[in-house]
Parts: C-alpha cells; sequence; structure tokens
C-alpha cells in the first residue's frame, strides 16, 4: 500500500536523537506528546523538502521563479493558512 506523508496506520519505530534534542523535546511537550511531536516535525521536513525538489525541477525547465510568481505563491499560502486557523 502506498500511503502519501501524514497517512495511513502508525507504525512503531526505532531512533536515536542526542540527549539534550530528547530533552528540550520533553520540555516542550512533555512525555505524551513526543511521538506526535517527532512525527508532525518529520512530515514538513518531508513536505519541504518535496518542494524544494519540485522548484529546482520548474526552475532546471522553466528558469527562475520571477518576484510577481513568488509574491502570487505567497499570497496562496497566507490564504490557505488563514482559513486553516478559522477553522
Amino acid at each position: 500500500m502506498g500511503f502519501s506523508i501524514g497517512e495511513g496506520p502508525a507504525t512503531r519505530v526505532s531512533l536515536s536523537l542526542l540527549e539534550g534534542t530528547a530533552d528540550a523535546i520533553r520540555a516542550r511537550v512533555g512525555k505524551r506528546e513526543f511521538s506526535a511531536y517527532i512525527a508532525e516535525a518529520v512530515e514538513r521536513e518531508l513536505r519541504g523538502q518535496v518542494l524544494d525538489e519540485y522548484l529546482a525541477d520548474y526552475e532546471s525547465r522553466r528558469g527562475p521563479v520571477s518576484e510577481q510568481a513568488r509574491e502570487r505563491a505567497r499570497q496562496v499560502f497566507d490564504d490557505v493558512f488563514t482559513e486553516a486557523e478559522v477553522e
């Protein structure tokens, strides 16, 4: 089965973190939300990498994105995130 980022059933994995990093996460979210915090951080990173790859591919095919297009994209993101905050 192929799931997209942030989809599918939870699966148990093991990972190692530097102790200071783990302590900082626990201090921020507590023991009970530790896994959720890590999952959200990894999902954000993966989505960012996918976007970076898309933009690099686009620019290799079409040239640099214009400042006007960047401003339109910022507006779209602002609108989407504003809608999410209202819901």
